[in-house]
């Protein structure tokens, strides 16, 4: 068994919810409405389905998701390369607030959705009602016959890529070889302009600074010379009116202690005025006039913004144009050897043709024993003498998955000529070779819990006691759901789970789900209500009763057994 319980909290409709589940195939009914799919969607996103607000019971701040797993010896390595611990038990648990934002954990330990996405494609295989869908695509025909035939096309992907990627290098260089020599003709004159220069970085900044300083030399030192003047003149400077106040202060301190600090401010008041007159001295005797260091400086700042105006830049631009430049030349040099490229590209081909004919090979030697497989559950599914292929044909072109197109079809009856499965197959046709497809796949998939969220839909009578006697049968090997309406189905199963709808305790009236486990005539009961029969009465509870006697003391016939064990156990050669 994989899945042990789910745990829902404030989810939609439900307030709160603890489901257990156990071995074997597991029947899920209940009233339209009631919220049998709730619980698929619940477990989704849990194993990282895109989450919104809408998730949220209304009033709620949070809805709160938890599954419960045994844990598979398959994961162990996973979890390991992921940094998750492992233990006993495998919890993943996802949270959605009001806002629509969630979190994750796989184990305690906070893990993102695609972690969590990967990790429940290895615990779980869903098949929805819409399945057939699926059958109309290309990409989804393929990726269901590389599953079945255990073909891994990302490494086909990936050589892919490689080639192209190895083309379009060769293809640029070849162009480039038509006008190398202008080109490189153009990059060696543009880069000889700017090595006259030879630019440095943050320089443009500095040196310009020091060319408006020197330009402005003349009136520098006419301010240094007033400054100097105001304190030292005779009779009216600063310094020795300074001088004459601390005097003055000093000469009456005795009378009046208070002159004592302020004798002590103005004597500071001097020192200072000493120091900034020794600063103006030492500045007016430097020679900032030098007209050779001007004249030098000035040139070299015509010469940046000359060439700055040449290649429209700026001046501080220059520095990482050069090298931009220089960088471009050196990879026109390394793009004129294009014998080593066409070697690159031709290597980069034959892997890709390599790992793309490994594939063919691989969905060539599954086709044949799907198509079977497959064809034998259509006997059963009510298509007696119809018959299903896997076709495979050349591409147009190879590409990124692979060298072939895969097609699936179909004939619906004995002498009916295989024709695609969408444009012969009905509404009803459809959803049964959809149904014998995800049984056989998942048959022989590596996940060990199957759900079939309403997949049944649009059969019934025999063909509908098939589909039980085949999830029976598959309960046999996996853990098995089946979210169903058909009671034919319901009377097959190893447990039977029923949801209702009740009325919350909240003065809003909001509803939510329960579920309760029913055996014995809880189980008949139910199995009354989905045949449509009158409530409480004898003969649909008597009809009821003899569907689940004959559910579990009966089993296909003879050929069908036989088709059903071949597909769910071996693969033809």
């Amino acid at each position: 068994m994989a899945l042990r319980r789910i745990t829902l909290r404030d989810f939609v409709i439900v307030e709160a919810l603890e489901i257990d589940f156990a071995a074997g195939f597991t029947a899920l009914t209940g009233e339209t409405g009631a919220g049998k799919s709730i619980l698929i969607d619940a477990l989704q996103l849990v194993m990282g389905a895109r989450a919104d607000a809408g998730v949220v019971r209304a009033g709620a701040s949070r809805a709160d998701l938890v599954a419960e797993f045994d844990p598979l010896d398959a994961v162990h390595a996973w979890l390991e390369d992921g940094g998750f611990e492992s233990e006993d038990t495998l919890l993943l648990r996802r949270s959605i607030d009001a806002s629509g934002k969630s979190r994750g954990w796989i184990n305690g330990t906070p893990a993102t959705a695609t972690q969590l996405r990967a990790l429940g494609s290895r615990l779980v295989d869903i098949h929805g009602q819409h399945a057939w869908q699926n059958l109309m695509s290309a990409g989804s025909v393929r990726v269901l016959l590389d599953a079945y035939a255990e073909a891994d096309a990302s490494g086909v992907m990936t050589a892919w890529n490689q080639w192209k990627e190895a083309v379009r290098v060769l293809d640029s260089a070849r162009h480039a070889q038509a006008t190398a020599s202008e080109e490189r003709d153009r990059l060696q004159w543009q880069i000889s302009e700017l090595a006259a220069l030879s630019p440095v970085d943050a320089e443009w900044d500095e040196l310009n600074a020091q060319h408006t300083r020197l330009g402005h030399a003349q009136a520098l030192m006419d301010a240094a010379q007033a400054a100097s003047s105001l304190l030292e003149a005779d009779d009216s400077g600063a310094r020795d009116a300074l001088t004459r106040a601390r005097e003055a202060m000093a000469a009456h301190e005795h009378l009046e202690p208070g002159f004592q600090s302020i004798g002590s401010l103005l004597a500071d008041s001097l020192a200072q005025a000493e120091e900034a007159l020794h600063e103006l001295h030492a500045y007016l005797r430097r020679d900032v006039l030098d007209a050779q260091q001007l004249q030098q400086i000035d040139d070299r700042v015509s010469l940046w913004i000359s060439l700055a105006r040449r290649f429209k830049r700026t001046p501080a631009e220059l520095p990482s144009l050069l090298a931009g430049w220089k960088a471009s030349l050196a990879e026109l040099e390394a793009s004129s050897d294009l014998q080593a490229l066409e070697s690159r590209e031709q290597a980069a081909r034959l892997h890709y043709e390599s790992a793309a004919k490994a594939l063919t090979r691989l969905r060539v030697k599954a086709a044949k024993p799907l198509s079977n497989a497959v064809t034998a559950l259509l006997q059963s599914l009510g298509m007696t003498g119809g018959s299903f292929a896997v076709h495979l044909a050349p591409a147009q072109q190879p590409g990124p998955q692979g060298m072939e197109d895969v097609e699936f079809l179909v004939a619906g009856h004995a002498g009916q000529e295989l024709r695609p499965i969408g444009k012969v197959a009905s509404g009803g046709e459809l959803s049964r070779i959809a149904l014998a497809i995800a049984v056989t796949t998942s048959a022989l998939g590596s996940a060990s819990t199957l759900i079939f969220d309403e997949v049944d839909a649009g059969v019934g009578g025999a063909v509908a006691h098939t589909v039980g006697q085949l999830m029976q049968r598959l309960g046999e090997a996996h853990q098995v759901l089946a979210v169903t309406h058909l009671p034919q189905v319901a009377a097959c199963a190893d447990h039977h789970l029923v949801v209702t709808k009740k009325r919350g305790k909240q003065s809003s009236g909001s509803g939510f789900s329960g579920v309760s486990t029913v055996t014995g005539s809880g189980r008949t009961a139910e199995i009354a209500r989905m045949l449509g029969g009158a409530e409480g009465s004898s003969t649909s509870l008597a009809h009821a009763q003899e569907m689940l006697d004959l559910a579990h003391a009966n089993t296909l016939d003879t050929q069908d057994s036989h088709q059903t064990r071949q597909t769910l156990e071996t693969r033809q050669a």
